[in-house]
């Protein structure tokens, strides 16, 4: 008899998945362990195995294309010869187009008599772009008008050869005409040159759209319900990074290789200790506090499709060697689309590290259900005083981005000042 397989369910945060390839085809005898489908989640690209034995009959959900868990993706029999028609697919057949949220009924206070609004559905709004824009035509460039311009072919090669601007000076020729000896008084061009035109087809407001992949779309939905829902505020500090930075010198003159971001990880651990208040979420699905026993850091590393945070358990207890390695071999997993589910399920605590790309400062979203995430920016070379004198230094701004239904403005301000004292003083992350 005919029976459905639908779309299953390959990591924790998973709603939908696009099938990457099917390594069968219509016809094809499927036994039970071959090698199915690969299927791109939020997280990775899943390999999937059948359960059962069967003929694939009918492909429902070609390659390239989504469904969401429990979505009927194939049909297949339990015979070769079994007939499928009339039989209808088990399990979710569409996706749904959008989630309704019941909200309860609330009063206006604009002005007038209080009017009441009744309980209904919260929608994400809905913004286009504007269309491209219709009988335009590329301007002329500015430096063909330059010909307009009286002038001798001399003066002109010589111009165009030496970048000067023929506007620029008056000419002493017949009819102020610009002789060559009078470019010693021509300013250089400002007009930049221009290179190809557009194509007819690159009109302004012109545009393509691109399908979310579902790892990015899982991205897109989380962050905009933390936005959306969770009362961030933040709290910023500057760290003097002198310190640290002939710390980490000092250690790769005896070949001991560790990033600043290994330093800030290990330093946001042993805060996390001494304010366990911090090492906290929020679950919103019956309002309660959860306060994390360990301190598990997730580590957010960019991929080409979004962001993955591979996690470093327990990382008050391992030393910064130890953190190094496995920052940068978990990193590795994540970048080949590798990660077990138990190396980013989870984590009490984020750090996102933009360093690396020379910003001065940017505040991060939190990821729930955790309750706060530290943003690090780079390293910047400043003037700074000492002793009362103006010297070189190098500083760091980090930026705590903080729940308020967890955290209250004192505690993350310790919290943040606690962070401070250890990167400042990087001798005692050796030690610890």
């Amino acid at each position: 008899m005919p029976f459905t397989l639908t779309m299953p369910k390959l990591s924790p945060t998973m709603e939908e998945g696009t099938i990457v390839k099917w390594h069968k085809k219509t016809g094809d005898q499927v036994q039970a362990n071959d090698l199915l489908i690969e299927v791109a989640t939020d997280k990775a690209t899943v390999e999937y195995s059948a359960l059962d034995e069967g003929w694939l009959r009918k492909i429902l959900v070609n390659e390239g294309e989504s469904a969401q868990i429990n979505q009927a993706i194939a049909i297949l029999t339990e015979k070769a010869d079994e007939s499928i028609e009339g039989y209808e697919p088990e399990g979710i057949l569409k996706p749904a187009l959008e989630k309704a949220v019941p909200q309860p009924e609330k009063t206006s206070e604009a002005a007038g008599p209080a009017t009441t609004v009744s309980a209904g559905t919260v929608r994400q709004p809905t913004f286009s772009p504007e269309p491209p824009l219709t009988n335009y035509t590329f301007e002329k460039p500015i430096e063909e008008s330059v010909t307009k311009v009286l002038a001798s072919p001399l003066a002109r090669k010589l111009a165009k050869e030496k970048g000067l601007d023929l506007t620029t000076v008056k000419g002493s020729g017949p009819n102020q005409r610009i002789m060559s000896k009078d470019l010693e008084r021509a300013q250089p061009s400002g007009v930049a040159a221009f290179g190809r035109r557009p194509r007819p087809d690159e009109i302004p407001g012109s545009y393509k759209e691109e399908t979310l992949t579902p790892m990015r779309k899982i991205i897109a939905q989380r962050l905009q319900d933390s936005k959306a829902f969770i009362p961030h505020f933040y709290v910023e500090q500057t760290i003097n990074a002198t310190p640290l930075d002939q710390m980490r010198e000092q250690l790769r003159n005896i070949d001991v290789k560790v990033s600043f971001n290994d330093f800030v990880i290990k330093a946001c651990a042993l805060a996390l200790v001494d304010h366990p208040n911090v090492n906290s979420g929020f679950n919103s699905s019956n309002q309660t506090l959860v306060r994390f026993k360990t301190v598990d850091i997730s580590v957010a590393v960019s991929l080409p499709n979004g962001l993955i945070t591979p996690i470093i358990r327990h990382a008050n207890f391992k030393n910064l060697g130890e953190i190094s390695l496995e920052v940068r071999h978990l990193a590795k997993r994540a970048k080949e689309g590798k990660l077990e589910l138990t190396e980013y399920k989870g984590g009490s605590f984020t750090i996102s590290n933009l360093g690396m790309y020379g910003v001065t400062s940017f505040k991060a979203i939190i990821n729930p259900p955790q309750a706060a995430i530290l943003a690090v920016s780079g390293i910047q070379n400043v003037p700074v005083v000492e002793k009362g004198a103006v010297v070189p230094g190098k500083v760091m701004n980090i930026c705590l981005s903080v729940d308020h239904r967890v955290v209250d403005g004192v505690a993350a301000a310790e919290f943040i000042k606690t962070v401070q004292k250890y990167l400042e003083n990087p001798a005692v992350l050796l030690i610890n």
